[in-house]
């Protein structure tokens, strides 16, 4: 059975397939999910993070939901004797690093704060190194300048306890050690990310979706070939320089997708005039508009894109106007049959996960 993870604005909805059939649940309503990861070796064990509500688990592939991570969760002012702040903005789950049946879960939060957990998320301890790299003075999320937050983790597949951070905004970070320490961002090196991925078929190979382009065009996407000592910026096609989502063909590291607009306002903020696409690039070649079958450019705010790892060729896109796949490496495109509030259209949804269970 498959199962989809879809964090709207308000609620999480579970969408499970199997045989053709489609069954939707609406989960934590009014918790205003942020994030989902599941643990990649045990795809029933799911966690949500939530902007206020904290962290939340599901062990039965989303059919019900505990918080974890403090006990006083729901709680004001929040008492934080595990993950000390309640709005949690990322969580990842390592394949690499495991200790016993668990993947070791990384959430962060904002303020920016790193948090590991080696139990599946029973106790955590800070990793309070994060916050004293030389550049974390200088972290600002524009729309809150006083503060920023870890916009997206991304344990490496292949190499145990190398971990990558993307602060937004100011900084891409690493730690080679399961984050006990951090070596600081590199001076060619994305500013902004919003979405980091690794490929198991790439080693060292990071791809960053991002919002440098606004501050240095055709900075909106980078790569790295070295584990993130170096970065190259292959834009060209790219007529939106604002980058959001990112995902990459399971069988294909070469074949990529990226959702993009032209700047924050039409692709959150400005309901009645969003504009976003979504482009595609495979290896030696630029990037390209795919549109067929997707949404209009108009009146679509920024994408969340998604693969799952076991589909090769097979894509996914959750759009305030509806969620669609592509079996084809993104090339066209069909609406899956989850019933659409109406709500959901002036909405900015905010993470996507496939897998199947």
């Amino acid at each position: 059975m498959r199962a989809m993870y879809l964090a709207m604005e308000r609620e999480l909805l579970v969408v499970y397939q199997h045989n053709g059939a489609i069954d939707v649940e609406r989960q934590l309503i009014g918790m205003q999910p942020t994030c989902v990861a599941t643990d990649p070796l045990r795809p029933e064990r799911v966690y949500v993070g939530t902007f206020g509500r904290g962290l939340w688990r599901s062990v039965d592939a989303g059919k019900s939901w505990q918080p974890i991570g403090d006990a006083g969760v729901a709680m004001e002012p929040y008492r934080g004797n595990g993950i000390t702040y309640p709005h949690i903005t990322s969580v990842a789950v390592s394949l690499t690093e495991r200790v016993g049946d668990y993947g070791v879960v990384y959430v962060g939060t904002e303020p920016s704060a790193m948090f590991r957990s080696e139990d599946g998320g029973d106790t955590w301890r800070e990793l309070r190194a994060l916050r004293e790299l030389p550049s974390a003075p200088t972290w600002s999320f524009p729309p809150r300048p006083y503060t920023s937050h870890v916009r997206w983790i991304t344990p490496d597949p292949l190499v145990p306890g190398r971990l990558f951070a993307a602060i937004e905004a100011g900084a891409l970070v690493r730690s080679l050690d399961g984050g006990q320490t951090w070596e600081d961002c590199v001076p060619d090196g994305p500013f902004d990310t919003h979405t980091l991925r690794m490929h198991p078929q790439a080693p060292n190979r990071l791809y960053s979706a991002a919002g440098d382009g606004l501050r240095a065009p055709g900075r909106g996407y980078n790569e790295s070939y070295d584990g993130g000592k170096s970065w190259r910026h292959p834009n060209e096609g790219l007529r939106h320089h604002y980058l959001w989502g990112l995902a990459i063909d399971p069988a294909d590291p070469d074949t990529v997708l990226v959702s993009a607009s032209p700047n924050p306002n039409k692709a959150h903020h400005d309901m009645l005039h969003a504009e976003s696409a979504i482009y595609r690039r495979r290896r030696g070649q630029p990037w390209q508009q795919v549109i067929d079958g997707l949404p209009a450019e108009q009146g679509m705010i920024a994408p969340v894109l998604a693969s799952n790892p076991a589909e090769a060729g097979v894509f996914y896109v959750l759009t305030n106007k509806g969620c669609y796949c592509s079996a084809d490496a993104g090339q066209t495109w069909g609406k899956i049959a989850i019933p659409w509030r109406d709500e959901y259209i002036s909405q900015h949804q905010q993470a996507l996960m496939v897998t199947e269970v």
